[in-house]
């Protein structure tokens, strides 16, 4: 009976101090991202008072985002979600604060000139930054500094999208491929609450998000085979986008010029490009992913086929030429627009698979089936949920050992027939076949020639 108390006590103490903790956590992310938002959304209508397109100004907007980053805080480089991953496995959690004012400052840069990139790296990067922060004034230990940070990402996600659940699970999800952190989930999910429900009361709105009903969707076995195939196609354009945008990055590092230099051209690239094909390429891109999800046909049509191809072209040269900004709006955009290509490919219900599309590119790219299902029921309601599901493992299966996240730890491999070494980063995996799958493989082969040499010869007697 002792033994019971004192355990009930310490858990009880325990789950008493996360709740504690992971309310201030989120409630100081969720104030800091309201501030960034709010920053952001004055940027771009500032973009009104210039006398010329916003866009061209992105070269000086790139090079300035180099030149900050590269002098003052080169954790601030990238997409923000990748270097936390990084700060989380390498650094114990430890990340500088300075990290914060420039990451704000080079992402609204981006944002603001046209970068093709999202909100919510930099949002999970500055909740995270704040978290070791404030681990940092009450010198707290390695591990608990870890959790405070996992659940600084966790808020920083949900403030962004209005999703407090999946925000809260894809921060502990997204760090070791195969691993949910169990000993995190409460004080992600209490963080995640806290960080949504202050960020709308400081004037953040998520009313984008709620586009379609799906209630007049049946559960057939057409349905569920469209469905499938919408999966191993998703899983495809996952393996496309993460192959491009890390094959762009690994080009442009390798050309021997000044960073800044570099960013430059590549901004005037983007700049072209936006002028030889259109301007939708650009920035957040909410627009275009609401009329590939809206139910009218007359707006869902006017999104070409090719849109998600562009997409993906714009956003690995806006961050492999040194652009500050999130990788997950990308995405929603590329899965949204694909999935809007996939429907009408088999003449289907087109906002129905841009919304699986939106849903299980993230599940694909970024290797978080769990969260990206529990997002499908926050955005878009129970009844999509369950093809969500479907189409978001399969994604999550067909990329394969990949990821946007180069920083992911493998704990788990995606098939029993790949023989691939555990505990490394996903980025330094080498994948091969075991040997157990070359010789079934070939044993089926040679049964195959077996019988039908055998059927041509009982053929070839009775034709005798």
């Amino acid at each position: 009976m002792k033994k019971h108390i004192v355990e009930q006590t310490v858990l009880l103490a325990s789950v008493t101090k996360w709740v504690i903790l992971s309310s201030i956590i989120g409630a100081l992310s969720g104030a800091l991202v309201a501030a960034f938002l709010g920053i952001l959304s004055y940027s771009q209508e500032s973009r009104s008072f210039l006398g010329f397109p916003y866009y061209y100004t992105l070269p000086f907007a790139l090079a300035l985002t180099v030149f900050l980053v590269k002098k003052f805080a080169p954790e601030a480089e990238g997409h923000g979600t990748e270097k936390v991953i990084e700060a989380i496995h390498k650094h114990s959690g430890k990340m500088k604060v300075v990290t914060i004012p420039i990451k704000l400052a080079a992402t609204t840069l981006t944002i603001f000139a046209g970068g093709s990139v999202g909100k919510e790296g930099p949002a999970a990067q500055i909740g995270a930054a704040a978290s070791s922060l404030f681990a940092s004034i009450f010198s707290f230990n390695d591990r608990d500094r870890k959790k405070l940070v996992v659940c600084g990402i966790g808020a920083g996600f949900a403030a962004v999208f209005g999703t407090p659940i999946a925000g809260a699970i894809f921060g502990v999800e997204v760090l070791v491929i195969g691993v949910i952190m169990y000993d995190v989930l409460l004080p992600s999910i209490i963080a995640g609450f806290s960080a949504f429900m202050v960020a709308r009361a400081l004037g953040v709105e998520y009313s984008y998000f709620e586009i379609v009903n799906y209630k007049y969707i049946g559960l057939d076995w057409e349905i569920l085979l469209d469905v499938m195939l919408a999966g191993i196609f998703f899983g495809a354009i996952s393996v496309i986008f993460i192959v491009l945008l890390h094959k762009i990055h690994k080009f442009i590092k390798s050309i021997k010029l000044n960073p800044i230099l570099k960013a430059f051209i590549g901004g005037l690239i983007i700049v072209i490009l936006t002028m030889i094909f259109s301007d939708v390429y650009l920035g957040l891109g909410f627009d275009t992913i609401k009329n590939s999800l809206n139910t009218d046909k007359f707006i869902y049509d006017t999104i070409a086929w090719y849109d998600f191809i562009l997409k993906m072209i714009f956003t690995a040269l806006t961050l492999g030429s040194g652009g500050s900004g999130g990788i997950i709006t990308p995405i929603f955009y590329i899965g949204a627009t694909s999935g809007n290509f996939f429907g009408h490919i088999i003449d289907g219900n087109i906002p129905f698979f841009a919304a699986l599309g939106f849903i299980s590119l993230l599940a694909g790219t970024t290797n978080a089936p769990i969260a990206s299902i529990i997002m499908a029921m926050e955005l878009f309601g129970i009844e999509l949920a369950q093809y969500a599901a479907l189409t978001s493992i399969i994604a999550y299966l067909i990329t394969g050992h990949r990821s946007v996240f180069s920083s992911q730890i493998l704990f788990l491999k995606k098939s029993d027939h790949l023989d691939i070494e555990l505990g490394q980063e996903i980025d330094k995996t080498e994948v091969n076949f075991t040997h157990d799958f070359k010789f079934k493989k070939m044993q089926n082969m040679k049964d195959i020639l077996e019988d039908k040499k055998k059927r041509f010869r009982e053929r070839n007697k009775r034709v005798k």
